[in-house]
């Protein structure tokens, strides 16, 4: 199962510690290895992102205190340390406040979008929307 072991704040502040771009992008593949592999049963077409250069599988667990945890993986490192942040700005929350949360301002905060390939840069977009769908679908889903 895939957890957030940072929160997105000490995730800016390593990036800003790093300072130089080639050190944080070592900074998000160290993370993406230090991702849990998904069960491989939930690795499937259900689970998929669209839109991502790499394979991308998420799906949403309901905890019983109505939080949800994000199980994530990818094929590729650099795709797992972005599914990292994502898990940093969202796991853990319940699915009202995953809609309240403005990805794009949170994913600002470490500037990636400026240093990614407009591929992978889609491709993180794509997996916020996908998180932003779930989360939509569980706010429907609730008694």
């Amino acid at each position: 199962m895939s957890t957030a072991t940072h929160s997105i704040d000490e995730l800016v502040e390593n990036f800003d510690l790093l300072g130089d771009w080639e050190s944080r992008f070592g900074y998000l593949i160290d993370l993406g290895k230090e991702l849990p592999r998904m069960d491989a049963a939930d690795q499937c077409e259900a689970n998929r992102v669209h839109g991502c250069q790499a394979q991308v599988w998420l799906k949403f667990v309901p905890e019983t205190d109505g939080r949800i945890t994000i199980a994530a993986d990818s094929d590729a490192f650099i795709v797992k340390g972005l599914i990292s942040v994502l898990l940093a700005v969202y796991s853990g929350k319940t699915a009202d406040a995953i809609l309240a949360i403005d990805g794009e301002a949170e994913l600002a905060k470490l500037d990636l979008a400026s240093h990614l390939s407009p591929t992978r840069k889609n491709g993180l977009f794509a997996m916020v929307q996908r998180v932003r769908e779930l989360a939509a679908a569980a706010t429907e889903d609730a008694p």
